[in-house]
């Protein structure tokens, strides 16, 4: 399975300004010709794969055109993965941060991971069974404990949220952003957002959280799919409430019996809906049963990660809609917001 493609019209990197860069920041820069391919899933940033001899690592950098304020912060990402890595393997080990001067916005080059990562089929000559179902979905259930459970205290992870109040930001954050990127086409969201308002949970635990849990954010060992061997897009990662978290892993975790509006969302639906995977309440009782946390007030945090989603795929459906983009992948991101802000309110029963 070919995890790579060509690069995308119009997506291209300027070989000669970042080869330069390299030369100067890398000590064993090999020579010979840099291969640029791109990773072709995900709709935020944009990722390339770079070789050169035995040289190989993965680029990020935001998207092209404007972008929300605070969003697509490479910078803070490269932080995140250097205070990581050596705590959590599993997190890309970061090699240089480079500024908007060399390509024209902000990248960083991180540790080229080997695996397979499972989204909507299986791999070729792969046959899935109940087996491997519930081998991978107790796999993504372990590390996100594991995750939960790191010891951040001492690490620049500490200064990288403000675990006080993080709900409370974080709904009227949320709110504010998806009424920024409104546009004509999509539902305003307004009993959600009162709901959610008047439902913020406390919590006085505070863990780093990934806040980008999902299946396709996951890498596998090929001969071993219980065994995850890489997680990555940690550009959401804080320090806050780890139910938040475990909500926006839930929101991702598409089931069988889930309406075809969540199932299809962007596309085929997920690995997740297959036999032998958990449903969201297996994976809420692993959670609770591996970690000792109290789940009783998912409800709240699942109706939460629906509309930080609606807000997420509405950022990018706007900067389609404002001609920023013309990605065609983008172009119909509207009736999925407006499904997801009907699922964000069935599950809050508003």
């Amino acid at each position: 399975m070919q995890d790579t493609q060509p690069v995308r019209s119009g997506e291209e990197l300027d070989s000669r300004a970042l080869e330069d860069f390299l030369k100067r920041h890398l000590s064993s820069y090999p020579s010979g010709e840099l291969q640029v391919r791109q990773f072709g899933a995900g709709h935020s940033n944009l990722t390339y794969e770079l070789k050169k001899g035995d040289f190989e690592a993965v680029l990020r950098r935001p998207p092209l055109g404007p972008v929300a304020p605070k969003a697509h912060d490479m910078n803070r990402e490269y932080t995140i993965l250097k205070a990581l890595h050596d705590k959590f393997p599993l997190a890309p080990r970061p090699i240089v941060y480079g500024d908007e001067s060399v390509l024209g916005a902000p990248f960083f080059l991180m540790e080229r991971k080997k695996g397979i990562v499972l989204d909507t089929e299986w791999p070729e000559g792969v046959e899935g069974s109940h087996q491997l179902g519930q081998s991978i979905s107790k796999e993504m259930v372990d590390r996100l404990v594991e995750l939960h459970n790191l010891d951040y205290q001492g690490t620049e992870l500490e200064t990288m949220g403000k675990p006080e109040g993080f709900m409370e930001r974080q709904v009227h954050g949320w709110i504010k952003r998806y009424d920024k990127a409104l546009t004509d086409d999509v539902k305003s969201g307004e009993r959600i957002k009162k709901w959610l308002i008047d439902h913020i949970p406390s919590s006085s635990e505070a863990s780093v959280i990934h806040y980008d849990y999902k299946l396709n954010n996951a890498m596998f060992n090929r001969n071993n799919y219980s065994r995850m061997v890489g997680l990555f897009d940690w550009e959401m990662t804080t320090v806050g409430d780890p139910m938040a978290d475990l909500g926006v892993a839930l929101g991702y975790w598409i089931q069988k019996d889930d309406p075809e509006s969540l199932r299809k969302g962007l596309g085929k639906p997920p690995l997740t809906i297959q036999e032998g995977f958990f449903s969201r309440d297996d994976f809420i009782e692993r959670y609770a049963k591996k970690s000792g946390r109290d789940v009783t007030n998912m409800d709240v945090y699942l109706s939460f990660a629906y509309f930080k989603l609606a807000g997420i795929v509405q950022q990018i459906y706007y900067r389609y809609k404002m001609g920023q983009t013309s990605d065609p992948r983008f172009a119909h991101m509207n009736h999925f917001v407006n499904h997801l802000i009907d699922l964000a309110e069935e599950t809050a029963r508003v």
